[in-house]
């Protein structure tokens, strides 16, 4: 399990496979139930990776109850200080999510009109932590179902969902991706070999189109063994 951060067309991305997905999914669930004032998630590492398309780093991921948990800017600041998290657990807590369960068998009836009604709940980034704040549990709960509904089997082998209120575009996405590993390890390899070269930008935005180009170039040879080579004449 394993999940990336990225900004992009104006909303702010986290990035994982299909399995990442159901597990966010069920941190959202439990979390509508179980949350108490000062209660919040911290997604950090080790299980934070860069992104699949040009290894930039991820930030920590925050998700926090707001309906019972204020999380300003001064809060944001002193968590950041904090992390990584150094010191050993104090215990273990084992999330109950067999309500989710249920709920993807048999959708609830509050779903549907819920989709239509203003959403209230916020994504955004302030002190390089990515705050994803659902307002209300049935928020959070909703969340959760349509992350656990992402699929990659389609021939894409990516799905998506929007979180937050539309404005001229969505704060918020979770995607997901079939390969999310290998490709963060091509952008890893990518990244590594962009920054190697002597004429190398500093400049991220320079950077990233260099890092996108050489990926591509990794994946293709893997496109052109698919099939056996053709002989001139053939």
């Amino acid at each position: 399990m394993r999940f990336g951060t990225n900004r992009f067309h104006g909303t702010w991305h986290v990035l994982s496979d299909r399995h990442g997905a159901r597990v966010l999914a069920r941190m959202l669930w439990g979390l509508s139930y179980q949350a108490r004032p000062g209660t919040l998630l911290v997604v950090d590492l080790p299980f934070l990776v860069p992104t699949p398309f040009d290894a930039d780093p991820p930030d920590p991921i925050v998700i926090v109850p707001a309906w019972c948990t204020p999380f300003g800017r001064r809060a944001a600041r002193d968590l950041a200080r904090r992390l990584p998290l150094r010191a050993a657990p104090d215990g273990t807590v084992r999330w109950r999510t067999h309500g989710l369960d249920a709920a993807l068998r048999d959708e609830p009836d509050w779903v549907g009109e819920y989709w239509r009604r203003p959403e209230r709940s916020r994504v955004e980034r302030t002190h390089d932590l990515l705050v994803l704040a659902p307002a209300t549990p049935r928020d959070a709960r909703l969340w959760a179902i349509a992350a656990a509904r992402l699929d990659t089997a389609g021939p894409s082998g990516m799905d998506y969902t929007y979180l937050g209120e539309w404005d001229h575009g969505h704060p918020g996405e979770i995607q997901v991706f079939r390969d999310f590993h290998r490709d963060v390890r091509r952008a890893r390899r990518a990244r590594a070999e962009v920054l190697a070269r002597p004429d190398a930008p500093a400049d991220a935005e320079a950077l990233r189109p260099l890092i996108w180009r050489r990926g591509a170039e990794l994946r293709e040879p893997a496109t052109r063994t698919a099939r056996p080579a053709r002989g001139p004449g053939r």
